[in-house]
């Protein structure tokens, strides 16, 4: 399975992290409150404006298995806490409720 993680800019859109575009390590799991996420990356002028918006993210895993539509997971951050590590140079995102589904079924 391929898979691509992607955080955004809820209102207008950017992106700060796109795993189809830079190579980053990621990890996610389940967490007590929904979701949590642990990016490695370096401090950067992205990274910092993703902190200043940490309640205005969105988070995205998408899925591709060959031989099946792609998978589409969206996790909304809302209130959940956005946090870095600068030690460990990680970025921590928790993520209270998401949304799976295929985008071709929605498609005409």
């Amino acid at each position: 399975m391929q898979e691509t993680l992607m955080m955004k800019h809820a209102v207008g859109g950017r992106i700060f992290i796109d795993s189809s575009k830079q190579t980053v390590e990621y990890v996610w799991e389940p967490s007590e409150a929904g979701w949590k996420f642990v990016v490695n990356t370096p401090m950067n002028g992205e990274i910092e404006e993703l902190l200043r918006l940490k309640t205005e993210i969105n988070v995205f895993v998408f899925q591709q298995v060959e031989g099946q539509p792609m998978k589409k997971i969206w996790f909304y951050v809302h209130e959940g806490p956005v946090t870095y590590d600068a030690d460990q140079a990680q970025l921590t995102v928790y993520a209270r409720s998401c949304i799976e589904y295929f985008p071709g079924d929605y498609l005409s």
